[in-house]
């Protein structure tokens, strides 16, 4: 019988890896080495489907004989894609983009191993309530804002501003665990139990 493959996470994200840890499964961590660029013309759901594919293919060069997860999330609000702030200006523009309003959280997931590819898409629906000035300065000095999508973190401090989630919350905190353990399965990963 041949050995199982490895399970590697193509992310450097400390909180995929603790939400993968929840399916119950060893893996290596190698973060890929890919530019995280829009393409024209590209919508959300093309983007992250495109970038979680990329991370994958890049980790793959690396281990050719593992099973490899890679994903990618953005936070989209009126058609436009909030990435990581790289000021407090952008975060507080951000923040104030997402006050009072719905916004879409997309994640990307791709499952790869040899010639095998499985790339699909989780939407997230997260309703915010109204913030004050106060209330973003006062997160902004968490510091938590700026190395997350759309400058918040649900599972974080973020959390006393989220009214309502329609969809996955993990996919909010970045990786869909029901849809990527569903696509394990698919691929025929042995999971035990």
């Amino acid at each position: 019988m041949p050995p199982k493959p490895n399970l590697v996470l193509a992310s450097a994200s400390p909180r995929r890896q603790e939400l993968l840890r929840l399916l119950q499964v060893e893996f290596e961590v190698l973060p890929s080495q890919i530019r995280e660029t829009t393409k024209k013309n590209e919508t959300p759901p093309e983007l992250v489907q495109r970038l979680a594919q990329a991370k994958a293919l890049w980790a793959q060069r690396m281990r050719p004989k593992s099973i490899i997860v890679g994903a990618d999330t953005v936070v989209v609000c009126d058609d436009q894609i909030l990435g990581k702030p790289h000021s407090a200006l952008a975060a507080r523009r951000m923040l104030n983009m997402l006050s009072g309003r719905n916004h879409e959280v997309l994640t990307g997931v791709c499952t790869l191993y040899e010639q095998h590819c499985e790339v699909d898409v989780s939407r997230t629906v997260v309703q915010f309530s109204p913030l004050s000035s106060r209330e973003i300065k006062a997160y902004l000095n968490t510091a938590e804002p700026f190395d997350k999508a759309g400058a918040y973190a649900i599972q974080g401090f973020g959390s006393r501003f989220i009214e309502r989630v329609d969809g996955c919350y993990f996919n909010v905190v970045g990786l869909p665990l029901s849809l990527l353990y569903q696509m394990l399965k698919k691929m025929g990963f042995p999971f035990n139990g």
